[in-house]
């Protein structure tokens, strides 16, 4: 008897873990949304020296271009510490932390995010639609993928919380920077209007604060370690149980 509930068990976890772990990334809908994410970014023109910072044993020039505030909807992301991220590492690119795709103003408004479908490569920001009526209804300025940067651990380590779903405000400056590390010579610019495309149309952050103002896809992500924990309890429950034998008369 408890063998068969432990097994009902097993099958019940695994059905909730891969539930949880593909529902946890849905994008919330414009209910659930703070009205501030109708905010445009605010950009301010600065005249500030470029400084020079070190990561991961490498010196980085930044140079402040605009002062920069975004409130907005994370629907991409990238962690520049994934295991297939080659081009970070070859190019010694520390100071990159995370690139988070948002969306705000318009889109959220009327929702039109919720018709299609996000992906983030190496550097990009991908997003499209199998319906022509959806992707019209898309405000393509009011979308920005942001290459984050940041020196210091504590705010690496926020950013690098943030998950698909989530409602996020951050500070910093728009910024160029670049290194000479080993002899290699590496520049990257940024994007400072909202209006382009393609290469080069991302916006690099030197990130001064940053702040999570709600997390997404509740309660599904609490549900993946209830489910993650119930499944490792039941096999070990499972293989407990004595060893039973049949006793056979011949």
């Amino acid at each position: 008897m408890i063998r068969t509930a432990l097994r009902w068990l097993v099958f019940f976890s695994v059905w909730l873990l891969v539930i949880s772990i593909w529902r946890r990334d849905i994008l919330p809908p414009t209910s659930e949304l703070n009205s501030v994410l109708l905010n445009e970014p605010v950009q301010t023109e600065i005249t500030q020296k470029a400084f020079q910072t070190t990561r991961g044993g490498v010196t980085y020039t930044v140079q402040p271009l605009y002062d920069y505030d975004l409130v907005g909807l994370v629907v991409s992301k990238h962690d520049a510490n994934a295991w297939w991220d080659y081009l970070h590492r070859e190019w010694n690119d520390n100071l990159n932390v995370v690139d988070l795709c948002v969306v705000w103003g318009k889109n959220v408004k009327t929702g039109a995010y919720g018709d299609l479908n996000f992906s983030s490569g190496q550097f990009t920001c991908n997003y499209g639609s199998n319906s022509m009526e959806a992707f019209a209804a898309f405000d393509e300025t009011a979308i920005s993928n942001n290459h984050l940067l940041t020196d210091q651990t504590k705010l690496a380590k926020i950013m690098q919380k943030v998950r698909v779903g989530d409602q996020i405000h951050f500070r910093g400056r728009l910024s160029e920077y670049s290194h000479r590390h080993k002899g290699m010579a590496f520049k990257r610019g940024t994007s400072i209007v909202r209006t382009d495309t393609g290469n080069g149309a991302c916006e690099t952050v030197f990130v001064e604060s940053f702040e999570i103002i709600k997390s997404g896809g509740q309660p599904w992500r609490s549900l993946v370690w209830v489910a993650a924990i119930m499944l490792v309890a039941s096999i070990v429950g499972w293989f407990m149980q004595p060893v039973r034998f049949n006793d056979r008369m011949h």
